[in-house]
């Protein structure tokens, strides 16, 4: 499960409700000119506007910087709560309290249900705690037994930490204050995010914002075991400047590498977000193939996270698009984008600064925003339907759903 399951496809319609009274405003996405799919199917998508459920206690998300989803479907979040918050939003945190009712930092990690409650809530530093709360924090996943992991993408973050899932510390793999060295075997240096491969009883890192490696450990005592750069090749700290989309493809990942996802044939896949491209690789390393995404794309790259359907084969690639608000679905076998849904903007459906995503048994997908974005939402699985054109956004008013 943890998001991987099956998922269905094609157009796409994404709900938006409106005014109350007589009518809902519908945000739709349709397809327009012909490019690419070839008759094919794929997944389509219709965003649910009321979930989640609003938050307890006045809290409000901040950057929200990971999702997943574990084996009782329930999606869990990190965020970076109140750093990330303005004074206008955190009146009730401030001494003294501008604001009676409204608002304060939500815990940095917060569990769903299903239907959108939140069931549980915690994290941050902690004054003698025996763990180093990152400066960042960035990225989560959650084993089938509730273990909950996250990285950090701090100045000095260079660890990784597991807790239970009511918040009791496990384990701190790495150490804070160190640098940048992609060859390290003790620590990490600023994390995007880890996968858990449980039936390999492996974990993988993608690390990420001041190294560039995916690097494996084993997921009990976080020992080192392999780790590599682009291509394969021994991953190196220099800087290779600006991406440049008429230049070469670079021999190295650029920073970050946002992601090192496990697929169920046991082919990773990272994202080498400002280089536009994700890479593929055997569990030892070994480069297969790659494929850009919006490739002309600049600043902060088009490809932020990925996640697999959840069909047995994992048929398809979901891949989160910050840079151009998208999500474009890939069929995994020949990494062709096949469509892509969504667009820049505030409503439901929309995002700005999509940053993470994830799935559920059911194939429901859950998106995270950062930047100003600030929101977790749920994309409902409609079904499968031909692939035939791209597509264009644009809002209408309707009847009653």
């Amino acid at each position: 499960m943890k998001g991987r399951r099956n998922l269905c496809a094609g157009v796409v319609t994404l709900g938006l409700l409106g005014a109350l009274g007589a009518g809902q405003q519908w945000l739709e996405t349709k397809a327009v000119a012909a490019q690419g799919g070839g008759g094919k199917q794929a997944p389509r998508f219709e965003v649910d506007p009321l979930w989640p459920k609003p938050l307890p206690n006045h809290w409000l998300l901040g950057n929200a910087i990971g999702v997943a989803v574990d084996t009782k479907n329930h999606v869990w979040v990190v965020h970076r709560s109140s750093a990330t918050l303005g004074n206008n939003e955190k009146g009730q945190e401030l001494s003294p309290a501008t604001s009676t009712h409204c608002c304060k930092g939500a815990p940095p990690i917060l569990e769903f249900d299903p239907a959108g409650n939140v069931v549980g809530s915690w994290g941050g530093p902690v004054a003698g705690a025996p763990y180093e709360w990152p400066d960042s924090n960035h990225g989560i996943d959650v084993e089938a037994d509730g273990t909950v992991w996250i990285g950090g993408n701090g100045p000095k973050d260079g660890h990784v930490l597991k807790f239970t899932r009511e918040g009791k510390f496990i384990q701190q793999i790495g150490k804070k204050g160190v640098g940048a060295n992609s060859s390290a075997t003790d620590h990490f240096f600023q994390v995007a995010k880890v996968f858990v491969d449980e039936r390999g009883n492996e974990t993988y890192v993608a690390d990420g914002y001041g190294n560039k490696r995916v690097a494996v450990i084993d997921r009990k005592t976080g020992a080192m075991k392999r780790f590599w750069g682009a291509y394969g090749n021994k991953p190196s700290d220099e800087n290779l400047g600006r991406y440049n989309p008429t230049a070469p493809l670079v021999q190295q990942f650029r920073n970050p590498v946002h992601c090192a996802e496990l697929s169920n044939d046991n082919i990773v896949y990272a994202c080498d977000r400002v280089n536009n491209r994700i890479q593929s690789f055997t569990k030892e390393g070994k480069f297969l193939k790659e494929v850009q995404i919006e490739k002309e794309s600049l600043a902060d790259g088009s490809v932020w996270d990925l996640v697999f359907s959840t069909d047995p084969k994992q048929q398809f690639i979901f891949v989160a698009d910050g840079r151009n608000q998208k999500i474009h679905v890939l069929d995994r076998a020949s990494l062709e984008v096949l469509y892509a849904f969504g667009d820049g903007g505030r409503y439901p459906g929309q995002w700005y600064g999509l940053h993470s995503i994830a799935a559920d048994s059911q194939g429901n997908l859950y998106t995270t925003e950062t930047y100003e974005g600030k929101r977790l939402q749920k994309f409902v699985n409609k079904g499968m339907a031909p692939v035939k054109e791209r597509y264009v956004t644009n809002v209408r008013p309707t009847g009653t759903r």
